[in-house]
This record gives structure tokens, sequence and C-alpha cells, in this order.
């Protein structure tokens, strides 16, 4: 089953594992303000089995993102793979805690009729990503490489004056 709006239904969900499918692009990132995160081809796969204490998902996140290079600015493609486990508990502590079996708990109220998976997919592909994103050795754009080996150079007048010295006549050298 495809669906485009990331929600599990809480109510009437069928004995058994019910299947989602979703899948989160470009656009996806935008709605939540990242710039960071240029374009996307993501696909998330959830499993939702209802039991007496709530409901359990166990979501399969995988595809690519692009983002810009650390070094050369230019665009860089990085995969995505993780997973992740809730379980959604009716009026439970809104604690956050990861159960013995790795499943983080989630309190939803007795009103809610469906659980939005929006925010959980984007906050699990964000973390994924490494802090340092750039292209492997010799795949960054030769260009820009060849630029930033040169420095920056700096045109102008330069002073000695040292913009302290006015100072050194409020604190006289100890002899």
């Amino acid at each position: 089953m495809e669906n485009r709006e990331f929600l599990i239904p809480l109510n009437g969900l069928a004995s058994g594992g019910t299947r989602f499918r979703w899948k989160a692009d470009g656009k996806f990132f935008d709605d939540f303000g990242n710039a960071d995160i240029l374009d996307a081809d993501i696909v998330a796969e959830a499993v939702a089995v209802k039991n007496s204490g709530g409901v359990r998902v166990d979501c399969s996140i995988i595809g690519t993102v692009t983002v810009q290079c650390d070094r050369c600015m230019d665009d860089l493609v990085l995969p995505v793979d993780t997973e992740v486990s809730l379980k959604l508990r009716y009026n439970a502590p809104a604690d956050g805690t990861d159960d013995e079996d790795g499943c983080e708990t989630v309190s939803v109220s007795a009103e809610d009729h469906d659980f939005d998976m929006r925010q959980t997919v984007y906050d699990y592909v964000c973390v994924s990503l490494p802090m340092q994103r750039f292209h492997n050795d010799g795949e960054c754009n030769p260009e820009m490489i060849e630029r930033l080996g040169r420095g920056i150079t700096v045109t102008g007048t330069e002073t000695d004056e040292n913009p302290f010295e006015s100072l050194r006549e409020l604190f006289p050298e100890k002899k």
C-alpha cells in the first residue's frame, strides 16, 4: 500500500501486520525547512502490528539524499539505510525510552486516529547522515580543489599598526 501522507491509522488496523510504503523527495525535506538536503529519493516501508498495549511499528528507510560537498561545494549523493522500531502506547509516559527489545516508546492519545510518521522518517534520515560530507579522494571538483590549494590572496594596504597599542598606557609594564 503506497501512501503519500505518512499516516498509520490507529483505529481499524487489521489483525496481523499491515504494510505501508511512503516516498520522500526533496520537497519532503523542504517542507521541514531543511536547506542542507538538496534532493532525495527515499523509500520508507513500515509494518504496523496492533496488540493489546498499542501498536508496534517497524520501519526501514532506504535510498539516497543529495547534499553539498563540504570541500568542493558540488552535489554529493549519500546513501541512506536505517531502521526504526516504535511502540505506540496509549497514554503512556512520554519519556521516549527504549524498551528491552530496542523499541522507542511513543505516547499517543486515545483520541488520536492516526500516527504521522513524517517527523520520524525525517529525523532518522538526518541522523543517519555523516557530520562531514565530502567526496572520496579524487572525486571532488578538480577546479575547486586547485583554487583551494592556492589559498586566498588579499590585496590592499597592510599596516603594522597594532590596534591595541593605545591600551598600553592604561596598563604600564611592571618592573
